[in-house]
């Protein structure tokens, strides 16, 4: 519900002429901007049509309830973040690839990150189209047709969607699954303590 009214606070802030510089610079990825780093973050939270929000919202809450409930509240926030920091990267190395400045805004990075993550937990769980509901698949073969769907749009210059966003969120849900929740989750109380260490003005924590 926090991520939901993020987005709605931010999709009714668009509808102001006054905040859509600030919105434009803060809440839209773009690498050839003269601000990069926040928007990489904000504008996962970001959109500007009711139609896009709308289904990314509805799609992130499909597959959010179970991830959220196997990972815990905290996990789960720490992931998403990740996941659409990573999905914001991705598409700036695209851009910057082939000298294409534009902007980018939306879920849909951090949402294939949950996606993907959700397809690697159960990979024989059902799946359906919205409106479609006479044709199901596994969510393997469902996150297996999105990538190659991404795959070819990036390849072969589609512009309607951020593919290549797309991809790298659906790539950060799977490693996280297979490496990241053991690796970096499970120690992160070492990483933290590591910090510390390097970095000894941080306050004390209270664990």
């Amino acid at each position: 519900m926090g991520i939901l009214t993020l987005n709605t606070a931010v999709f009714l802030a668009w509808r102001s002429r006054k905040l859509q510089p600030i919105l434009s610079t803060y809440f839209c990825a773009n690498p050839f901007a003269r601000v990069v780093c926040w928007p990489m973050v904000l504008s996962t939270f970001s959109h500007y049509s009711i139609v896009h929000m709308g289904l990314n919202m509805y799609i992130l809450h499909s597959f959010s309830v179970p991830v959220a409930h196997y990972m815990g509240k905290e996990h789960f926030l720490a992931f998403y973040l990740s996941a659409g920091v990573f999905s914001s990267l991705f598409s700036h190395v695209a851009k910057i690839a082939r000298t294409l400045p534009g902007l980018s805004l939306g879920a849909s990075g951090a949402i294939m990150g949950v996606l993907a993550y959700f397809a690697s937990t159960r990979p024989e769980a059902r799946m359906q189209i919205a409106f479609v509901p006479a044709f199901s698949f596994s969510a393997d073969a469902g996150l297996k047709g999105l990538v190659l769907f991404d795959t070819l749009g990036l390849l072969l210059g589609w512009r309607l969607f951020d593919h290549a966003a797309h991809l790298g969120g659906a790539l950060f849900g799977i490693l996280w699954y297979h490496w990241g929740q053991r690796h970096i989750w499970a120690n992160r109380k070492a990483v933290r303590d590591a910090w510390d260490h390097i970095n000894p003005i941080s306050p004390p924590r209270q664990d």
